[in-house]
């Protein structure tokens, strides 16, 4: 997800060369050099009061010609069986309020998506270089609220939903990260990094609440009133001194830090209102919304993804084990429960850690999924109910070949079944270049219950369709499950696709290109279904949309 993950490893297909280190190295060098001169100058796109600015398209690279431009063929709609999240009462609506879709992180949205029925793309460019907008929601007026990260900074954006305009633009603070990889020519303090606001939510005011790279925890909402809306502080929390370590680098004051740089990955609600947030090193924290008050427990182990949220409390998974948390009767976190899982026994292409590279996902009152760290890699449904008295891991199950599984993404859990993707070799958009691509697949894995308390974990469908490092997405309006997928080639052609899969059945329905090029990699940013149906997928430079036609 935006600019925050890089892994070693190499990728399959056509490679140009005879060696893709030195070539990654020397490219990223010229990356370094071509965004520190053109990020100050390139000029903001305006914002307007009425009528946004048109979009600048993101532009296609070599062999758009050579690729067909649309491949399947139209779907009838076949909603799943299932029970939707609830409604959270301090975010805005499910399914446009945060990366993941919801508080329960269900990877899910209402809406119909695109059914491939004649489809428009879209595109809008945000910066020369980079760009990338991940978590995409949309506020009462039906407008995107988004946060795109480049090589220089994030921003926080007020775009239209049709045509990518932008009526609003706040830059947000430099993460440490991204100035000791330009200057140090090391692109991985990028895009391993989580933090800085990339993880945010709409709340239920319309607001953007996040944390910044200055570990400020910021409620932000829209002013009106002037003559181009703009965004406002409604409430700034610094919480730097909350947090385990803080020797970050710093240009020219801390050039070789010695120490490890914590900062909050992610700030969500309870359902009482309360903010919690996390932090990489592994500090959860609440916030009294009316007080202020921060309190903090530290759990000594890494936390790399969102948190989720339910009427029953709050879930977060380290890189250790999965957690229930509640408040105690001062309001400081608690820990309800602890289960552990697999862990892997080494470092792989495609995951950040040894742990789990997914987020928590809620499934109905009492079911939370995840994946471990295993090889190959295990779905696994845990009961999450606080005073559950049997065994809380209910099934496991195997998905990929050994050797060739990892994922850094967030499952899609509906009805009892979840989705997850391959992401095994996926580094970096340098990662794909040149017509590679990765190992790739899909699986459909159900959860079985086989009464008398006993269940167990099923394979329901397996795809090869390959796909980098996107957050999946079910439009539960249509039964569609939304991926960026790029094959091999032809040749040195980089092809990007919005591709739909059949939920029942594993088939793909359609692919439509949306370009060629770095540009259009996917980056771990999500697919997200808009309030109207429109299909949209973060990319390296920009944010792309796809529509149906009449």
């Amino acid at each position: 997800m935006l600019f925050s993950r890089i892994r070693g490893g190499t990728a399959s297909g056509p490679a140009p060369g005879t060696g893709t280190k030195p070539a990654t190295h020397r490219l990223a060098r010229l990356l370094c050099a071509l965004v520190l001169g053109a990020a100050s100058a390139a000029a903001p796109i305006p914002s307007a009061a009425a009528d946004p600015p048109p979009a600048r398209p993101i532009p296609d690279w070599f062999g758009r010609g050579l690729v067909p431009g649309f491949v399947g063929g139209p779907h009838t709609p076949d909603p799943p069986a299932g029970t939707p999240p609830p409604q959270h009462p301090f975010m805005a609506d499910s399914g446009a309020n945060l990366m993941h879709g919801d508080s329960y992180e269900s990877g899910t949205h209402a809406a119909s998506g695109p059914l491939g029925i004649d489809p428009e793309v879209r595109s809008s460019a945000f910066a020369p270089i980079g760009g990338l907008c991940a978590a995409i929601s949309f506020d009462s007026q039906g407008r995107i609220v988004t946060v795109c990260g480049s090589f220089k900074n994030f921003t926080l954006r007020l775009l239209d939903p049709v045509s990518l305009g932008q009526y609003a633009a706040r830059t947000l603070p430099q993460r440490p990260s991204t100035l000791q990889a330009l200057l140090t020519l090391d692109l991985s303090k990028i895009f391993t990094d989580t933090s800085g606001g990339a993880y945010f939510y709409l709340d239920h005011l319309d607001r953007a609440v996040l944390v910044d790279a200055d570990q400020n925890l910021r409620v932000i909402r829209v002013d009106e009133s002037g003559p181009a809306p703009v965004f406002v502080d409604d409430l700034v929390l610094p919480l730097a001194g909350h947090l385990a370590e803080r020797d970050c680098f710093s240009f020219p004051d801390n050039l070789f830090p010695s120490g490890r740089c914590d900062a909050v990955t992610t700030v969500m609600p309870d359902w009482d209102g309360t903010y919690w947030w996390v932090s990489r090193l592994g500090i959860v924290g609440t916030v009294d919304p009316t007080s202020g008050e921060v309190q903090t427990i530290d759990l000594g182990e890494e936390i790399q993804n969102s948190v989720a949220t339910a009427p029953d409390g709050v879930y977060i998974l380290s890189d250790h084990a999965m957690y229930g948390f509640r408040r105690d009767a001062g309001g400081a976190p608690e820990i309800a429960w602890r289960e552990t899982y697999e862990r892997a026994v080494a470092p792989r292409p495609g995951q950040i850690n040894l742990g789990s590279g997914t987020s928590p996902t809620l499934i109905g009152d009492d079911l939370v999924a995840i994946a471990d760290g295993a090889d190959p890699i295990n779905v696994v449904f845990m009961n999450r109910d606080p005073n559950f008295g049997g065994e809380r891991t209910l099934c496991t199950e195997p998905v990929f070949a050994a050797g060739r599984s990892a994922t850094d993404n967030s499952l899609i859990g509906y009805g009892n079944s979840v989705v997850v993707e391959n992401n095994y070799g996926y580094a970096d958009f340098l990662t794909v270049v040149f017509g590679r691509t990765v190992t790739g697949g899909l699986a459909k894995v159900d959860l079985v219950d086989d009464g008398g308390g006993a269940f167990h974990c099923e394979t329901a469908w397996t795809s090869s369709e390959r796909s980098p490092s996107t957050v999946p997405k079910l439009s539960r309006g249509n039964g569609l499950v939304y991926i960026d997928t790029k094959a091999a080639g032809p040749g040195i052609v980089d092809a990007w696709y919005f591709t739909a899969i059949d939920w029942d059945t594993g088939d793909t329905v359609y692919k439509v290109l949306t370009g060629t090029g770095w540009n259009f990699d996917n980056l771990w940013a999500p697919m997200t279904v808009g309030p109207d149906g429109t299909g949209y997928a973060g990319v390296f430079n920009g944010l792309v949309s796809v529509t149906d036609q009449p």
